[in-house]
């Protein structure tokens, strides 16, 4: 049974990344493992400029404990691609953002990720409760 594919409208911000040469496989298209490198960049690059995180070097760091894509579509070098971001649920040491990666000129996902982290303190690597700002920020990407 074929999923419905996420829509611009399903997701709290966006920002627009450029492929590289080296995303495409043999195929011709991007290579699926390549998808997670963008879903990583876009929610560390949010975590840095919307949350203040201090990455590599703050007190906690936030550890991928789970992943998932679904895959609609193709994208790849050189068009630019659009990465949509939301989160769907913020607990008390984790966060689960989904993240939809868009053709520019499409309105619906060519793929859909879900990327859950655990907050941990970076000495220890024990979980920690989410810091208030941190709380705050990702409350902004709640959609719906």
């Amino acid at each position: 049974m074929a999923r419905e594919r996420s829509s611009r409208a399903d997701y709290a911000q966006f920002k627009q990344m450029t492929t590289r040469w080296r995303d495409n496989d043999m195929y011709g298209h991007m290579n699926n493992v390549v998808f997670y490198e963008y879903v990583d960049t876009a929610v560390n690059t949010w975590l840095i400029e919307n949350a203040a995180m201090d990455i590599p070097n703050g007190e906690i760091v936030g550890l991928v404990v789970e992943t998932s894509c679904t895959y609609h579509g193709s994208l790849g070098f050189p068009e630019p691609l659009d990465v949509g971001l939301k989160v769907s649920r913020v607990g008390n040491t984790s966060v689960t953002f989904e993240i939809g990666l868009f053709d520019v000129n499409d309105q619906n996902a060519a793929a859909e990720a879900r990327f859950t982290h655990v907050y941990v303190n970076t000495e220890t690597r024990r979980p920690v409760p989410l810091p208030d700002g941190l709380r705050g920020a990702l409350e902004q990407l709640v959609v719906g």
